[in-house]
């Protein structure tokens, strides 16, 4: 709709009468509206946290003549709404497209009205919800003229959903997607899930799974196929399995499981219904897309099998389809992808396959429902974009159904450049039609990222004009609720409430790419009160920056090549190496991303052996690049020393290990190169700067470990990369030192973390060890050691706690050289067993680490002891308040 009148207001504006000193506003809303209640909602939340007691009104009490300060939200494509605009002659601009909004103020002489104006109901919740923001953020004087339009139409989450251990996702065989299986059939998960999307403003969930027709529907035709019950496997999984999704029915897996909730197919059916209609409600639809051809769940029923030339097979994908479209009624759509389970079948055939089941399901879907809109998504993988839309031209035809294709954009790794390669001859070929962009993120699931600029220019890089937007997930990782945390929530955190900023800046920045920092200066500045927000939004942004730099330089393309905090592990194969660690040799090998202009370590040492002139930014250059970042962020978090409130804990500790991590990619940049310098001209001091660099890198290593594993659970199991074990990795550190000749590392010891109070052995009660001055490095007078012919021994101190709450014991040790053992040893607070506590390695007697958990203790005098090995020494532990 044009609104074209001049700012003409007919509002008289009056002093606001308060009430105990809260403000008082009316907001009026269309109250059956659910998105827009929503908004309206959050922005009465904003207000209590601001002393602004919100009222709601119903729109149909607005008049023009109102008196007091108020908050309008108009939907612009109602007849009542736009009544209400006339009714204010506000002039707001042409061009409002779907989802977008205009924010009025209009100021009076004592008190004001501001108008959020959408083009649709979405617009009026999109608007609704950054008044919110405004409120929360900066209060009523933030709000102001705003005028936008949704840059990305489609903003999506890329999901791999684990429905049940007989309709799999790609990420079943995983600790993420065990973990979670249950919580997709939990509807609180998804109305948190939802909330959370809507007001990042995503609008769509791709829900992703190998075949979850028999989870989803009733085939009228293929009765037995549908499944009740949601099931689990209580097998003992192997840690790999093809990458195909091949081998994920197998008999020892389906045959021993159990059940984790009893639901009929009915129930099953009306809960995603209900699910669906919730995301509606919050402006997120849902769409399915499949890998294929999968036939998990049917067991072989009614001679249903995974080839492509089976009849049978292929009219029961069809009406599968056609079902589920017919089954949800606010299901956006549906989507495939071809390649995966077709084995050597040619372009054509797959092609002939997908067009036979999902198209031919999908128009006669649109044949029972005329005027029903169904989008249709096709993944451009292992095939042809120019002959799959001849081959979906009575699709892309349909006037009810919306072909899309989809592409892998960044490979599995956005993290990488803000500009990428890969497209540019599928961007040719795709001619008129639009693509939804595959944006892999199997780089972040542990720690908590945050890098706007980095977003920003990656979203504005994405070719716009053939862009319909994109899809935002991972392979590896299922965003369910979080399972690795030491201190976790009751009941557990969304993932993407625990990486609430990583997934906000993503979604925000796809609606409007223009946000500047100082709106998530302010966000955050909100969120953490006692801190100085810039200073966090940069030492944030410095230590995330390790991740593109790093897979930058480092470039595995696919998920199974690389993650960047698993320390450098993948497939054997990739690595080079049996174990499939990226060792020092495979850092010297491996190119850089196509699209940096890093320049490689070979190319780089050509350079300098032949006197070349190089372009580009050189190894060295870079390691300096990833040094400089984890100094600036370590700089700021030890500014704060311990912290008590406990997100923000976690979020400096975070930072702390992306910082280091930072160290450990840096150093061994620095050493790869140094070696390769050492080998092509032979001069020691290279070696010795190769040795001394990798040095480093095992001291860097040592302390992300300490931290990452004072908050995280350790391994993770993967299904790409397989076990995830910092300590194994600290293992092939080592390794990668002795192979340089150095035998027995001295790493740099760690201090104890400022801020607490430290404890010291030597002062502590133990028996069967002594004080000793050996090795150096140690605090206080010494440190306790095991006298001979002992297995281990036990400390014990007295710690007068100010108050009862959570301690962090953070426990300085050092372990005799080369001790390659994996011990946990519980630490017994006041006689009881309270918390394990890793043990590992530290560099050898003399050099000291430290390694923490979190605890309770009581007011008053606590006793905390810890049974060690013989081939451990102690120092002292330190004690800092954790909330």
């Amino acid at each position: 709709m044009c609104y074209s009148a001049k700012l003409i207001v007919s509002i008289i504006l009056v002093s606001l009468a308060t009430t105990a000193n809260a403000v008082k506003i009316d907001l009026y809303l269309n109250k059956a509206d659910p998105r827009v209640s929503f908004a309206a909602r959050d922005i009465r939340a904003a207000g209590q946290t601001r002393n602004i007691n919100i009222k709601l009104r119903s729109i149909s009490q607005f008049r023009a003549s109102l008196i007091k300060d108020q908050i309008v939200l108009l939907d612009a494509s109602t007849k009542v709404d736009q009544e209400k605009i006339k009714a204010l002659l506000i002039d707001a601009p042409d061009g409002l497209r779907d989802e977008a909004y205009s924010i009025r103020v209009l100021p009076g002489v004592k008190a004001t009205a501001y108008i959020v104006i959408g083009k649709d109901s979405a617009g009026a919740m999109y608007g609704g919800l950054q008044i919110a923001e405004w409120i929360q953020t900066q209060g009523l004087k933030a709000i102001q003229n705003e005028d936008k339009n949704p840059y990305m139409p489609l903003r999506g989450t890329k999901f791999n959903i684990p429905l049940d251990v007989r309709t799999p996702s790609y990420t079943d065989v995983s600790d993420a997607a065990q973990q979670n299986i249950a919580e997709m059939w939990n509807f609180d998960f998804w109305r948190e899930y939802i909330d959370t999307l809507a007001r990042y403003r995503y609008n769509f969930i791709s829900l992703w799974n190998l075949h979850p027709f028999p989870s989803l529907v009733k085939v009228p035709e293929y009765p037995k196929v549908a499944l009740d019950d949601v099931q689990r496997s209580t097998v003992q999984w192997k840690e790999r399995y093809p990458l195909t999704g091949v081998g994920f029915d197998a008999p020892e897996i389906i045959n021993n499981v159990e059940t984790l909730k009893k639901i009929s197919i009915d129930d099953k059916i009306d809960f995603w219904r209900k699910v669906m209609r919730y995301g509606k409600e919050r402006n997120v639809d849902f769409c399915v897309v499949t890998w294929n051809i999968f036939v998990n769940g049917t067991n072989g029923q009614y001679g249903i099998t995974d080839g492509i030339n089976n009849k049978i097979t292929r009219d029961y994908f069809r009406k599968s389809v056609k079902q589920l479209l017919l089954t949800y009624p606010d299901l956006m759509g549906v989507g495939l992808t071809t390649g995966e389970n077709m084995g050597d079948a040619g372009f054509n055939e797959k092609e002939d396959w997908a067009f036979d089941t999902y198209a031919q399901g999908v128009l006669d879907a649109a044949a029972e429902m005329p005027g029903r809109k169904i989008t249709f998504i096709h993944r451009q993988h292992q095939t042809g974009a120019r002959d799959i839309a001849k081959k979906f031209k009575p699709v892309i035809d349909h006037p009810d159904i919306e072909f899309i294709f989809s592409f892998k954009y960044a490979k599995a790794h956005v993290f990488s450049a803000t500009t990428q390669p890969y497209h540019t001859q599928f961007v040719k070929d795709i001619g008129e039609l639009k693509t939804l962009w595959t944006l892999r993120n199997d780089d972040a699931f542990y720690f908590r990222w945050g890098a706007p600029d980095f977003v920003r220019e990656f979203i504005k890089n994405i070719p716009y004009d053939v862009s319909r937007g994109f899809y935002y997930g991972s392979d590896q990782y299922i965003w369910g609720r979080e399972f690795l945390s030491l201190e976790p929530e009751s009941p557990r955190q969304l993932e993407v409430a625990k990486h609430w900023y990583h997934w906000l800046i993503w979604g925000r920045l796809a609606f409007d790419p223009d946000t500047g920092n100082e709106a998530f200066t302010a966000i955050l500045q909100s969120r953490f009160p006692s801190i100085d927000a810039t200073a966090l939004f940069e030492a944030w942004q410095h230590a995330s920056m390790i991740y593109p730099i790093t897979t930058g330089f480092h470039w595995g393309p696919l998920d199974f090549q690389w993650y960047i905090e698993s320390g450098g592990k993948s497939f054997e194969g990739y690595a080079r190496t049996p174990s499939g660690f990226h060792d020092i040799n495979r850092f010297i090998s491996l190119p850089p991303h196509p699209s940096r202009d890093y320049i490689s370590i070979p190319d780089y040492i050509d350079s300098v052996v032949h006197d070349k002139k190089v372009q580009g930014t050189t190894p060295l250059e870079v390691a300096s690049q990833l040094l400089s970042l984890s100094d600036k962020a370590l700089r700021y978090v030890a500014k704060h020393g311990s912290v008590k409130q406990k997100e923000l804990r976690h979020t400096l500790d975070d930072i702390a290990a992306m910082a280091y991590l930072g160290k450990y990619y840096g150093y061994k940049i620095r050493g790869a190169t140094e070696l390769a310098l050492f080998r092509a001209v032979g001069d020691l001091r290279h070696q010795t700067a190769c040795q001394e660099n990798l040095t480093r890198t095992a001291e860097s290593w040592r302390r992300f470990g300490a931290i990452a594993m004072g908050q995280y659970k350790n391994p993770l199991w993967t299904n790409r990369v397989g076990h995830v074990d910092w300590k194994w990795i600290m293992r092939q550190v080592l390794g990668d030192l002795r192979s340089v000749g150095v035998a027995n590392p001295q790493l740099e010891s760690m201090p104890h973390t400022p801020g607490g109070q430290v404890l010291e052995a030597e002062r502590a009660s133990f028996s069967r060890a002594k004080v000793e001055k050996r090795y150096g490095d140690y605090s206080g007078d010494g440190y306790v050691a095991l006298t001979k012919g002992r297995k281990d021994y036990a400390v014990t101190w007295q710690y007068n706690a100010p108050r009862t709450n959570n301690y962090i014991v953070e426990l300085r040790y050092s372990v005799r050289q080369r001790f390659l053992g994996d011990y946990s040893r519980p630490l017994k607070i006041n006689g009881k067993d309270a918390a394990k506590i890793n043990l590992w390695e530290t560099g050898g007697f003399g050099s000291w680490a430290w390694d923490r958990v979190t605890v309770k203790l009581n007011k008053g005098r606590n006793s905390i002891e810890i049974e060690v090995p013989n081939f451990m020494a102690v120092d002292s532990i330190n004690i800092l308040p954790a909330s």
